[in-house]
């Protein structure tokens, strides 16, 4: 039972929870980061470059299958096991990469300006009394020096 218990404790450790909280919150983040690159992005940049450009089917043809004779996508080419270089994901990856730690910088940037305009509102609290004992050492220790 104790290998039970300490797993638990283990398990049920701030660290780990918050670790786990993190995991599926980035994962969801991840999902809206694309998105934003699919969907916002990517239009804007079609738009300045005046084409409809797909970074994620961009891609250099290392080695095709000697009798190939089908279709020059991403997805045809792959399914007939040729050897791609898929330059165009890394750059749509890459974009995902900036854009999520661009957000995540100025969410930290937030949220430690929050946490310092909270800290200057509240009131400094007054030091505590010292313990009897300390008051009577030090009125000894006055009185000794007269």
């Amino acid at each position: 039972m104790s290998v039970i218990k300490e797993f638990r404790d283990f398990a049920m450790r701030g660290n780990v929870v918050d670790l786990a909280v993190g995991v599926i919150i980035g994962g969801a983040f991840g999902k809206i980061v694309d998105s934003a690159v699919k969907d916002v992005i990517m239009p804007i940049v079609n738009l300045i470059l005046g084409g409809n450009v797909d970074f994620t089917n961009k891609f250099i043809v290392l080695r095709a299958p000697a009798d190939y004779t089908g279709p020059q996508t991403y997805e045809a080419l792959t399914a007939a096991g040729a050897t791609l270089l898929a330059w165009g994901n890394f750059v749509t990856i890459l974009i995902n990469f900036i854009l999520l730690a661009f957000v995540i910088f100025w969410m930290v940037k937030a949220m430690n300006r929050a946490r310092t305009a909270f800290e200057k509102e509240k009131p400094a609290e007054a030091p505590a009394a010292p313990p009897e004992d300390v008051v009577l050492l030090r009125e000894i220790r006055d009185l000794l020096k007269r």
